[in-house]
């Protein structure tokens, strides 16, 4: 098969026989983004605009202090803190509380993530603390590896057999996945997809529960001469599979 560049990425991350091809494509991205805002280019003045207005989310702000170069970090927190000063004054001076009632007031408080912000304010809060400069750059890549993977699939044989031979994907990316499978395929080619991505997804979440119980049972004494197989990971691996990421992962870090 001719690899391209927009190929190139999607094959390495099916090559690397990883529990998700997209987890892995991940990773690259966000430390790609990491290691280039935390390089040099925090001093360029268009790429700090967007790390002004956009901000970063928890976790890619542990990840970029954990990577090293404090400067850097105090250089990009202290505009982007600047703006946020301003925005935040906006919102304050034109702050109105809304109507309440006795029934609202007896309520328990929901703070369910699904739910909507009850204000302007709250509005302005929840994107400030879920926008992301760093997962904003992998979602505007992230769909053309959703649309490179079904054009692959469609064409290439090579690339389809590589798919039935891998591991699957975490569920996170597996529903991304299916919910893309809607637009990109015809209605017969659901039906030749559909029951193949199922029953990987199936096939690959049992084969981690018995890893798993594998690696309970291992370490009961009576046990403990018995060969690890594959469980001595497992747990890492299965919480990929359920959520995605890598819990086991090294610290990213500035290469000195």
């Amino acid at each position: 098969m001719k690899e391209t560049i927009a190929t190139i990425p999607l094959m390495n991350a099916f090559h690397a026989d990883d529990e998700c091809p997209f987890c892995y494509l991940e990773r690259e991205a966000e430390q790609h983004a990491i290691s280039f805002i935390l390089g040099s280019a925090y001093m360029e003045d268009d790429i700090r605009a967007k790390t002004d207005a956009t901000g970063f989310c928890r976790h890619h702000f542990k990840m970029m202090y954990d990577y090293g170069n404090r400067l850097g970090n105090a250089l990009i927190l202290s505009t982007h803190l600047k703006k946020l000063n301003q925005e935040l004054d906006d919102e304050l001076a034109h702050f109105t509380p809304g109507k309440s009632s006795f029934i609202k007031r007896m309520k328990h408080t929901d703070v369910s993530s699904g739910n909507a912000p009850k204000t302007p304010l709250g509005a302005w809060i929840a994107a400030k603390t879920t926008d992301c400069y760093v997962c904003d750059h992998f979602h505007q890549i992230y769909g053309r590896y959703l649309d490179t993977f079904f054009d692959l699939y469609k064409k290439n044989e090579e690339f389809r057999a590589l798919f039935e031979k891998s591991r699957g994907f975490c569920l996170p990316h597996f529903g991304d996945l299916i919910e893309a499978a809607e637009d990109k395929l015809t209605d017969d080619e659901k039906k030749e997809f559909y029951p193949k991505a199922f029953s990987m997804i199936q096939d690959n979440l049992d084969r981690l529960q018995k890893e798993v119980s594998w690696f309970v049972e291992k370490n009961d004494y009576r046990n403990k001469d018995k060969d690890w197989g594959t469980s001595a990971d497992s747990i890492q691996r299965g919480m990929q599979k359920c959520a995605g990421g890598y819990p086991a992962d090294e610290v990213f870090k500035a290469k000195l």
